[in-house]
């Protein structure tokens, strides 16, 4: 028997990788049969799945043909490179020359069918940009295609997701599945901490959401998906903006994951990488948010799907407003793509890497908790002291959210927030910068939960909730980690992974700071530009404020649809109305617009 064991055991070290192969061609086997049986009883149903699975085999096949024929493909695009390479001095100005009337034309074509608001976040973009440069470290070095590709990546990506059908649907899809996903963490805290565990809804409902992610995110990292992903996203932004291998794959890093997780991904270059890369890295991790409270902020009730977009969206303006505050002087050293060996995980198995995630997790949440109790008793404190002052003035309403809206007011209504709301968006953008995101994303919950109530937009001259389009545009202002409490943890773990460049850390990292808040206002601008929202507020509360005013109203757009919508509610039975909600002015108002018969009023 031991013999005859040792013989077998033998046989499969010496043939070990066909082993492996005829294992992976069974198991792909079963897989596509269990596909190909799903779609062949119910295609719709399945389609999630077949989308993933074609893509699966894309990039397996891609993978397979660059690792076997890259010089090949190499060779076959020398030859068109050399020649854009003699024809680039008279190509530039064509290519810039056509960007510029493309620019125009659709300025003005997307302004006369959505109105003019798009222009000043069109504005406001320009004036960031001429901000940056006028402030950047070496204004005469500026390479200027990072900056101008950048953007065009950001414009493109709002484009798709925003403008177009298909685009919205597969984020607003993926956006429903984060939430679904992320439900799955109420069974864990409900066997913890009870059946009442949403009575303290941010600490027993919110936090485990970090938990669940952060064990999630462990076991992708794991198998190796993760490092797979940020190196595709990180290509296409070497690729397409020319920047360097080290900053486009922490740039993509922090698309998934914090500031501080990023740079160890690159962990064996950080030391021999140029002061603008380094200002790059530090820029990619403040613009961007980490994907474990990216669930805390859906959980809050703000839009997941916006949150999605502004965390792609963010990595390209990064890399741009970063190349544009501190160009590249020095000759990069680490420049092969092929040469990159991303970290991998120490864990030894699954289980052990979900253990670890969990673990390390425990960290994060008691920072979160810690410092949201310290910031709100701070920011109470500060309310308090200069309600004191200002009573001396009889002005008691001054407190802390008042001069942060003073502050950043003009930049708020630059990226497309209405005048009414760019105070309230300014008082935000405050708490995110002086305290942190958190604080600022629960105030702007609250704002969102609002209007979704209804009821009066002003109490006592103080305005309730904001529109749809400012909700938005603040979504994306606010993505970023780019705060003061934020700029001790990146000097502090910069340094702890690559010492030898502290003195160059702890020198660009405000600048970095201020660079990734100005890539979130991009980001902020180009949404401004592309989002066209729905209605701002309930139909029965638009007519209800509408026909109870004394002049009649303006047959606004919104007007008319909320009437139609009124109208078609009708039915045959006694119930007129859904649910009661549409007041009888509301009903004679919709009747004198559109002169309806007396069988409907």
């Amino acid at each position: 028997l031991e013999k005859k064991y040792d013989k077998i055991c033998e046989f499969c070290k010496k043939h070990k990788t066909r082993i492996h192969y005829v294992i992976y061609g069974v198991l792909i086997t079963a897989y596509l049969a269990v596909v190909i049986a799903a779609c062949s009883l119910n295609f719709q149903r399945v389609l999630p799945l077949f989308i993933i699975t074609v893509l699966a085999i894309f990039f397996i096949c891609w993978d397979f043909l660059i690792a076997k024929y890259e010089d090949r493909i190499a060779a076959f695009f020398f030859s068109g490179e050399r020649y854009l390479e003699k024809q680039w001095f008279w190509l530039k100005w064509v290519l810039c020359a056509t960007l510029i009337i493309t620019i125009i034309c659709w300025l003005i074509f997307d302004t006369a069918k959505q109105g003019s608001r798009q222009l000043i976040s069109f504005g406001g973009l320009v004036m960031y940009v001429l901000l940056m440069f006028t402030f950047s470290k070496y204004p005469t070095r500026v390479a200027w295609r990072p900056v101008f590709s950048g953007i065009g990546m950001q414009f493109i990506l709002g484009l798709l997701i925003l403008r177009t059908k298909v685009g919205f649907d597969i984020f607003n899809w993926l956006g429903i599945q984060i939430q679904t996903f992320l439900e799955y963490s109420d069974t864990g805290a409900k066997f913890v901490f009870g059946e009442k565990y949403t009575d303290h809804f941010f600490a027993f409902k919110v936090l485990p959401i970090v938990v669940f992610f952060s064990t999630v995110m462990s076991m992708l990292y794991h198998v190796g998906f993760m490092q797979w992903l940020v190196g595709k996203v990180g290509w296409i932004m070497q690729i397409v903006m020319g920047t360097t291998p080290v900053e486009s794959l922490v740039a993509a890093g922090n698309i998934f994951v914090g500031q501080t997780e990023s740079p160890l991904l690159v962990r064996p270059y950080l030391p021999y990488i140029t002061k603008s890369e380094l200002h790059a890295v530090m820029t990619a991790g403040f613009s961007t948010i980490a994907g474990s409270v990216l669930g805390a902020y859906i959980s809050f009730g703000v839009s997941a799907s916006h949150l999605l977009t502004a965390s792609v969206m963010s990595a390209p303006a990064s890399l741009a407003t970063s190349k544009l505050f501190w160009p590249e002087t020095e000759k990069p050293t680490v420049i092969l793509r092929s040469g990159l060996q991303m970290a991998k995980g120490e864990s030894k198995n699954l289980l052990e890497a979900a253990s670890q995630g969990a673990s390390t997790s425990v960290l994060l949440v008691a920072n979160i908790a810690v410092n949201l109790i310290s910031f709100l008793a701070l920011l109470a404190f500060f309310d308090s002291a200069l309600s004191w002052v200002g009573n001396l003035f009889d002005y008691p309403q001054l407190n802390f959210e008042n001069i942060c809206a003073y502050v950043f007011m003009p930049f708020s209504f630059m990226m497309g927030v209405d005048w009414e709301d760019s105070f309230i968006v300014g008082g935000l953008l405050g708490y995110k910068t002086f305290f942190n995101e958190f604080v600022a994303y629960e105030r702007l919950s609250k704002l969102i939960h609002n209007r979704e109530k209804g009821g009066s937009m002003y109490i006592h001259g103080v305005k309730q909730y904001m529109t749809v389009r400012s909700e938005v545009i603040a979504t994306y202002a606010l993505c970023g980690f780019a705060n003061f409490g934020s700029l001790g943890l990146v000097i502090g773990g910069l340094t702890s992974i690559a010492p030898s460049k502290k003195k160059e850390i702890a020198g660009g990292a405000f600048r970095a700071m201020i660079a990734g808040t100005v890539a979130c206002f991009m980001t902020a601008c180009v949404a401004g530009m592309l989002t066209v929202p729905g209605l701002e507020v309930p139909c029965h509360i638009l007519l209800g404020n509408a026909f109870n005013s004394t002049d009649f109203p303006v047959n606004s757009t919104e007007l008319v649809e909320c009437c139609q919508q009124l109208f078609t509610s009708v039915n045959h039975s006694q119930e007129i109305f859904p649910g009661g909600n549409y007041s009888l002015s509301s009903w004679k108002g919709c009747c004198q617009i559109f002169d309806r018969p007396a069988f409907h009023c």
